[in-house]
């Protein structure tokens, strides 16, 4: 690990300031880059963080903490009925929340079943979205892969069990959010604040970049811009929701696969509109929306849940050792929308 300076920003206005780049443009940088050493990336929780400069794959010349900045890590009800959860937030005060448990159950179980209880205590929401892959060809540094600026993805041909089946013929990677799942599906949006305090809100879905839009990132986070909250929209009655993950054990492991739904139900248990996300299953968060269409205006039973199951993996792509994910996905998708569909 290199030396580095630290800081403590005390204002969303210097930190984003202090942000010189993003980690994603750090990684990507020459070597002999100009400059390189004076570059300053900005550290939430630090997981992610100190991962990377650990393995050698990022050498900043400071890192500026966001702890000491006030309102980061607060969780405020909105009049409109929705919820403002400060990027600093951490993933166990998210899991502990009760209006998150009453009102997005997805979202709860999808932080509650994260990492480890000692990494949930540290790690931040913000952090999670913003964590770069676990691919471990992105993550050897003898390995220059394309989406650190090399000319080739070794996971396709190579060991690729926890890549993506779908949208993986340029970069296998999965998303490693479990968090994201859930929020897709509900219709997040993230609050961006750059230097000159202008704040930019994009749903969430749209935040996350695919490789055929840019390789060698995966959101839009731009330099001298800080993720300052994820937004929770309010949420009719008539909304059910549900989120199931499978490891290769039951612990901190990142999932092999994890789905979220979101239902809108009619009086009779009709399907108004439905969200099928699907995580660790494409390098963003992606959404079955044929699944979807095969749930819009039918009342949900166990065939048709079976149905949009099958239909949730049209257009899969699976890999040479990664084929297991196809019958682990449409078993989850068919759980979660027969969970969802439960009234409580």
């Amino acid at each position: 690990m290199n030396h580095f300076a630290w800081a403590s920003a005390r204002t969303i206005s210097e930190a984003a300031v202090a942000a010189s780049t993003t980690v994603a443009d750090a990684m990507t940088a020459s070597p002999d880059a100009a400059g390189r050493g004076t570059t300053s990336i900005v550290k939430a929780g630090g997981i992610d963080l100190l991962d990377l400069l650990k393995e050698n794959l990022l050498a900043p010349g400071t890192v500026v903490s966001l702890k000491e900045i006030p309102g980061l890590d607060a969780i405020v009800e909105e009049n409109s009925g929705g919820l403002r959860i400060g990027s600093m937030v951490t993933l166990a005060k998210l899991g502990d929340h009760p209006v998150v448990q009453q009102r997005y159950p997805a979202v709860f179980d999808a932080v509650r079943n994260s990492a480890s209880p000692q990494i949930r205590n540290v790690a931040t929401l913000g952090g999670n979205l913003l964590q770069r892959p676990r691919c471990w060809y992105f993550r050897a540094a003898e390995h220059h892969c394309l989406r650190k600026g090399g000319g080739h993805c070794f996971a396709i041909s190579g060991e690729n069990q926890y890549h993506a089946i779908f949208d993986n013929r340029s970069c296998a990677i999965v998303h490693p959010s479990t968090a994201a799942t859930a929020l897709v599906a509900i219709g997040a949006t993230v609050e961006l604040t750059n230097a000159e305090g202008a704040v930019r809100r994009v749903l969430l879905e749209d935040f996350f970049v695919p490789p055929d839009k840019d390789i060698q990132r995966e959101n839009d986070l731009e330099p001298q811009e800080i993720l300052t909250a994820i937004l929770l929209p309010p949420l009719s009655a008539s909304l059910r929701m549900a989120h199931l993950k499978q490891g290769e054990k039951d612990s901190f492991d990142w999932p092999l696969a994890d789905v979220a739904v979101v239902l809108d139900l009619d009086q009779e248990g009709g399907c108004k509109r439905a969200v099928i996300v699907l995580g660790a299953a494409a390098p963003v968060p992606y959404r079955a929306k044929a699944a979807e269409a095969a749930l819009a205006g039918r009342r949900i039973d166990e065939n048709v849940a079976k149905e949009a199951a099958n239909a949730a993996l049209h257009g899969a792509t699976p890999l040479t050792k990664n084929a297991y994910k196809l019958p682990l996905f449409e078993t989850l998708v068919r759980r979660a929308i027969l969970k969802a569909a439960v009234r409580p």
